[in-house]
């Protein structure tokens, strides 16, 4: 697939707005960590006890409830908890009220979800020592090194396909570096886990 379904930049809000209001919101009142992870067939915390998003269900412990067409308040109250925006705690999230319906595409989620484990695998490929996270925030799966952060976006405004990027926090010059932010390459374009790592790997050494 080149290019995400029609129904894809939608669904990817509306993930990512579970991802903050239901999933990492809440955990982070209770404990102060907003990190996600990667998981199976989707994402979820950080850490036990777990909520996630499993395909196109939001699931904690023996509940599972399908995300499309609840809204986010209600689907946070059938988990036990308290649909929470984190505008207090960074800029740029997703911009999504508890009150809004959810609706997802079963095939834009089943493209958002492939994006998001390519981009995990590619990252434990590429460092072994690091540990992904799905910051809730900008909804990519990152690792830092060395003053260079290594991830992968399911897409944004600046690139609505799903896309891998090397970020040096001090910017480079060079034909390598095609974004104001750095290097960036669409996941269709480097294909799978191995062909990102190779380009994560490109990147850490020109930007050495």
């Amino acid at each position: 697939m080149t290019r995400p379904p029609s129904g894809y930049p939608a669904t990817r809000r509306a993930l990512h707005g579970l991802a903050e209001l239901v999933i990492a919101g809440p955990r982070f009142r209770e404990s102060g960590d907003l990190r996600l992870r990667v998981l199976p067939g989707g994402f979820g915390t950080w850490a036990e006890p777990w909520v996630r998003l499993d395909h196109g269900d939001l699931v904690a412990g023996d509940t599972r409830v399908p995300v499309d067409g609840a809204r986010y308040a209600d689907l946070a109250r059938a988990i036990g908890g308290t649909a929470t925006r984190l505008d207090d705690v960074y800029d740029g999230g997703p911009g999504v009220n508890p009150g809004a319906t959810v609706h997802v595409d079963p095939v834009s989620v089943g493209v958002l979800v492939a994006a998001l484990e390519v981009g995990d695998a590619a990252l434990a490929l590429f460092s072994r020592a690091a540990d992904p996270v799905l910051w809730p925030e900008h909804f990519d799966v990152g690792i830092t090194l060395g003053e260079v952060n290594y991830g992968l976006s399911p897409g944004d405004d600046y690139e609505p396909a799903p896309y891998a990027y090397v970020g040096p926090h001090t910017v480079r010059a060079g034909d390598f570096w095609n974004a104001p932010f750095g290097a960036v390459r669409r996941l269709a374009e480097l294909g799978d886990a191995a062909g990102t790592a190779a380009f994560f790997a490109e990147g850490a050494r020109i930007a050495a």
